[in-house]
C-alpha cells in the first residue's frame, strides 16, 4: 500500500565546485534552508549521504529493481539528522552529524525530504583526500512561479510502510542499551568474517573480549543479528570511523530474534543501522506501538505533548509530564501516537526521543493499523465480556478467551496469537480486551 505525495525542487540535488546543495522539497517553510556551510569531515559525510541513499533504494527481502525513494533530513538546534528506510522497510539508517562536524549554523528547525540523484551520488563517490565539502540544505533563494524560475517537480511513490516504520523503530529503540563498544580494527575483522548479502539467518552476537563472537542462540547480554548481509553498508565507512557500538534489548538463552542497531561513529557523525528480526520482516508490521494508541486518553494528550515540544536537541520524558500535567507513562504513549505522524524518534546513543515533522497527520493511526480498528470495532459492538483472569471476546460464530498473566502481559486462543506468541503486538482480541479494562484495573 503506498500514497503518492509531489515534492517540489527549484533544481537537482548538485556537487559542483567543491560545493554540495541537497534540494529539499517541503516542511514548515515551501523549499526551506536549514544550514549552509562547510562539513569538518567530507570524505567521511560524503560515504555516509551514499550510505542512507543506498538503504532507501535497496530492497533486502527479495531484491528487485532500486525503490528510488528520498531520505529525509531534519535539522534541530545541534544537529542535522538524514534518515531512509530500505524499500522492504526492514532496514532503517540514520547518519547524524553534529555541530563538532559542521561549520557553520543551522539557520532554521524542521524536517524534509531530499533529493538524491544519481549525478549526485556519483559526485558524492568522487570526494576524497582534502577537498572541501559545502553543504547547503535547501536552496539560496525560494522562487516558486513556474513562467519565472526554474522549479524541478516530480511525483514519487512514498509508501505508508515509512511512516509506520518511524512509529515502531522508536519503539522497540528505547528498550534498547549499549551491549559492546569495539575499536574499528576489531571492527573491521568482524564485519569481513560475516556472511553475503544473501544470507538470511538469525546469529547472535557476543561481546568478546575486545570484539564479538558469533552463536546461534541467545544468551544473556548477546545481540541479535538476523540476515547479517544486511551489515555491508557500513563496511565502507570503516575507514573513517573511531569505533563500532551495539545497542539492544536485555535477552534471555534461547530468545526469539528482537531488533538491533548497528552505529559506526564517526567523529563528529554517526552512521547507524537498525535491523528488523527477521530480513522478510519489515518494522511497518510490528504492532509494538498497538497498546499505547488503545488508550482513550492518547489523542487528548498527544496534543498536549506535541504543542509542548519545541526542537530541543533531546525530549525529556519527565520534563514533559510535569509541564502537561500528566504522568511519564502517559507522555511514552503519546510519542508513540506522534511517531505514528513521524513528529517523534528515538535515539539508542542518547537514550532519548527527538523531534521531527513530517507531512503526515496522527489521524492515520488508525487507517493505517486494521489490527486497532478492529479492536475498536469489537467494543463498540459488545463483543468483550470481562472477568476476573481475563475476557471472553466473541466475533460472528467464533469465541476466543483472552487471559491477563501475573506481568500484566496477555494471551489469546486466537490464530494470530498461536503465530506470533506476541512476538508483533497484540492481537485485536487483547487489545479490545485492554481498551475494556484498562479504566477497571486504572481505578483498582
Amino acid at each position: 500500500m503506498s500514497t503518492t505525495a509531489t515534492y517540489q525542487y527549484l533544481r537537482p540535488s548538485a556537487l559542483a565546485d567543491r560545493a554540495l546543495t541537497l534540494q529539499t522539497s517541503g516542511g514548515p517553510a515551501a523549499n526551506p534552508r536549514f544550514f549552509t556551510g562547510f562539513l569538518t569531515a567530507p570524505t567521511a559525510a560524503a560515504a555516509g549521504l551514499l550510505a542512507v541513499a543506498e538503504v532507501a533504494r535497496t530492497r533486502y527481502h527479495r531484491p528487485v529493481d532500486p525503490a528510488s525513494l528520498d531520505p529525509v533530513v531534519t535539522g534541530s538546534r545541534d544537529r542535522l539528522r538524514f534518515e531512509s528506510f530500505s524499500g522492504c522497510c526492514g532496514v532503517y539508517a540514520r547518519l547524524d552529524v553534529t555541530l563538532d562536524g559542521l561549520d557553520g549554523d543551522i539557520v532554521a528547525h524542521g524536517t524534509t525530504n531530499f533529493d538524491v540523484n544519481p549525478p549526485l551520488r556519483e559526485a558524492l563517490a568522487r570526494v576524497g583526500g582534502l577537498d572541501p565539502l559545502h553543504l547547503s540544505v535547501g536552496p539560496d533563494d525560494v522562487t516558486v512561479s513556474t513562467m519565472d524560475g526554474r522549479v524541478v517537480e516530480r511525483t514519487v511513490p512514498l509508501p505508508r510502510r515509512w511512516l509506520r516504520g518511524f512509529a515502531e523503530v522508536q519503539v522497540v529503540a528505547a528498550a534498547m542499551d549499549l551491549r559492546a563498544e569495539i575499536p574499528v580494527a576489531e571492527a573491521a575483522t568482524f564485519l569481513r568474517r560475516l556472511p553475503g548479502t544473501g544470507d538470511r539467518s538469525v546469529l547472535w552476537a557476543v561481546p568478546a573480549g575486545r570484539s564479538l563472537r558469533l552463536t546461534s542462540r541467545a544468551a544473556p547480554g548477546a545481540v541479535c543479528l538476523a540476515g547479517a548481509g544486511r551489515l555491508v553498508t557500513l563496511r565502507g565507512l570503516l575507514r573513517h570511523a573511531v569505533a563500532l557500538r551495539v545497542y539492544g534489548p536485555a535477552v534471555a538463552a534461547g530468545a526469539a530474534p528482537v531488533a538491533s542497531v548497528w552505529e559506526v561513529d564517526l567523529g563528529g557523525m554517526s552512521l547507524s543501522l537498525t535491523l528488523s528480526p527477521d530480513p522478510a520482516r519489515g518494522f511497518s508490521g510490528e504492532g509494538g506501538v498497538l497498546r499505547d494508541l488503545a488508550s482513550d486518553k492518547v489523542a487528548d494528550d498527544s496534543e498536549l505533548v506535541g504543542a509542548l515540544l519545541d526542537w530541543d536537541p533531546t525530549v525529556d520524558v519527565d520534563a514533559l509530564a510535569g509541564a502537561a500535567g500528566i504522568t511519564a507513562q502517559r507522555v511514552r504513549a503519546a510519542l508513540a501516537l506522534l511517531g505514528t505522524a513521524g513528529r517523534v524518534g528515538y535515539d539508542v546513543a542518547r537514550a532519548g526521543y527527538f523531534h521531527r515533522v513530517l507531512p503526515y497527520d496522527p489521524g492515520r493511526a488508525e487507517r493505517d493499523n486494521p489490527r486497532l480498528a478492529g479492536a475498536r470495532a469489537l467494543v463498540e459492538t459488545g463483543a468483550v465480556t470481562p472477568d476476573d483472569a481475563g475476557a471472553t471476546v466473541r466475533h460472528r460464530d467464533e469465541v476466543y478467551r483472552v487471559r491477563r498473566l501475573p506481568d500484566g502481559s496477555h494471551t489469546c486462543t486466537c490464530v494470530w496469537w498461536a503465530r506470533h506468541r506476541g512476538g508483533r503486538g497484540p492481537c485485536k482480541h487483547v487489545l479490545a480486551t485492554t481498551m475494556v479494562t484498562a479504566p477497571v484495573e486504572a481505578t483498582a
